[in-house]
């Protein structure tokens, strides 16, 4: 196995400082070989470089030359690989949907009220659109 000298830290683009932070912050890591930090560097490399050219392909990074966070969220969601991404990558949202969420989330668990408090709920839903909107 290669050891690493000056010249093969520019094989990677991450910082190897970082990458190996990172590995000891497990409990289970005491010490780090060379080898394995420069292999988890490139691996992470190559990963991080083939999510964004799926995402920019799949994405509607071709009409705007350029890849969005939307691009990556939609295809964290959509696509079977990537989908482990999800949580890490949500669907952005305005404060105001989210709110109506919440809102009928609870209705929703509101089973057998009465009509009247649900005519109540959707009008705090109103008020509460116009604050987050304006």
């Amino acid at each position: 196995a290669a050891r690493l000298s000056g010249g093969e830290n520019r094989l990677v683009s991450l910082p190897l400082s970082r990458i190996r932070v990172i590995m000891k912050s497990s409990p289970e890591v005491s010490s780090i070989n060379q080898d394995a930090l420069f292999l988890t560097a490139k691996a992470t490399e190559l990963f991080v470089q083939y999510l964004a050219t799926y995402s920019y392909k799949h994405g509607r990074g071709k009409e705007k030359n350029a890849l969005t966070y939307s691009d990556l969220s939609h295809t964290a969601e959509e696509c079977e690989t990537f989908q482990f991404l999800a949580d890490i990558l949500p669907k952005k949202i305005l404060a105001s949907k989210y709110l109506k969420m919440l809102e009928k989330e609870k209705r929703d668990g509101e089973v057998g009220e009465g009509d009247e408090e649900d005519e109540e709920e959707e009008d705090e839903d109103v008020t509460v659109g116009e604050d987050v909107g304006s």
